[in-house]
């Protein structure tokens, strides 16, 4: 089978969605298909709209027996499809949908009109979690669709996952170490996380990961930090590499990111794999994978008080973590691996190969 592959940028290891994409090609790829990347550039939404004609023009030139689109890409795409041979199936991979993010009133209904535009636009569907087929199917036809989850099993070759006597012995090490990985831009409400680490009464220390997408918001949170008097107790890495990162987790109690809406949360899994319970939003698709004060905490990420509260019990009773990690860990060895991933979405794309889309 040979698969065009449409995605913003290079093709690389960053999180989220880029992640899913690098594993999904490298899934397909070891089964012996040919996958074509189709890179499309990056830069402001209402830059990438004027792309159509030129995305539609390099499309039509694929040879190929499916075109999968990553759903980021929908603005450069919205016109595109309906131009295609109709005997090419076009597949859209949903990460999450950028019309249920937060955007001013206007902004909102603007991307909602062409994010709609483009998902009736395809033939078929691969969803990231059964929350985002939802969110999907609420605007669009959302069959034939594959749910095929993420995993979180890229640091295999760092000690994930931990055994227990790790586990327990780093529990009552020093202050609470809590950890957040992930872009620095309001949607991940790290603002709102640091506003609930001020009020604990315990002792805690922050690190984010994460590379600045957002100036005005990075700057933001330094900011914040100083106006709180927490500063000296949060450190903000940038984006690091694969072995640094799972240095800083290795060493971590609790992964925390808590934003205004994930469609599932790699991050958080492949935390979990290093024995740290997740407190993430109780927003989109979180709760399919963690338990709610079993492996982890759903909590609102505007109610600052519910994430103080999640938080707190872990600085005073570190037998509770302990419990609390080891879930943790035992969820990450439930879950499915990236090459599981791939054979579930390469059975789909066949199928729907063979059926003509």
């Amino acid at each position: 089978m040979h698969v065009g592959l449409v995605v913003y940028g290079e093709l690389d290891g960053r999180s989220g969605g880029y992640r899913y994409d690098l594993e999904l090609t490298r899934g397909l790829r070891a089964a012996g298909d040919e996958v074509t990347v189709v890179s499309l550039p990056e830069r402001p939404y209402r830059k990438r709209l004027r792309d159509n004609v030129t995305s539609a023009r390099r499309l039509r030139d694929l040879d190929v027996d499916v075109v999968l689109q990553d759903e980021l890409c929908h603005p450069s795409l919205a016109a595109v499809n309906a131009r295609l041979d109709d005997e090419v199936p076009v597949v859209s991979v949903v990460h999450h949908l950028n019309s249920v993010e937060n955007h001013p009133p206007w902004r909102q209904h603007l991307r909602q009109t062409i994010e709609t535009r483009y998902l009736r636009s395809v033939d078929a569907f691969v969803f990231n979690s059964e929350t985002t087929r939802a969110s999907v199917a609420a605007v669009a036809d959302a069959d034939p669709h594959v749910v095929a989850y993420p995993a979180g099993n890229r640091f295999s070759s760092h000690g994930a996952p931990l055994g227990d006597d790790e586990i327990r012995s780093r529990a009552v090490e020093g202050p609470l170490r809590v950890v957040a990985v992930g872009n620095l831009e309001p949607r991940k409400n790290i603002d709102g996380l640091l506003r609930a680490l001020a009020r604990l009464s315990g002792e805690w220390r922050l690190t984010v990961v994460g590379a600045p997408v957002d100036t005005a918001y990075e700057q933001s949170l330094h900011s914040l930090a100083d106006e709180l008097g927490v500063s000296d107790w949060v450190t903000f890495t940038g984006r690091l590499s694969d072995s640094d990162l799972a240095t800083i987790l290795r060493q971590s109690h609790l992964f925390a990111l808590p934003s205004h809406y994930e469609g599932f949360g790699i991050a958080a899994l492949e935390a979990m794999g290093f024995g740290l319970p997740a407190l993430v939003s109780s927003a989109g698709g979180a709760s399919e994978l963690v338990t709610h004060r079993v492996d982890g905490f759903l909590v609102d990420p505007v109610d600052t008080a519910s994430i103080t509260d999640a938080v707190a019990p872990l600085c005073r009773n570190r037998r509770r973590l302990v419990t609390h990690s080891l879930a943790a860990r035992d969820r990450f060895v439930e879950h499915e691996t990236w090459d599981e991933m791939a054979q579930t979405v390469r059975s789909f794309l066949t199928t729907v190969v063979d059926h003509g889309g």
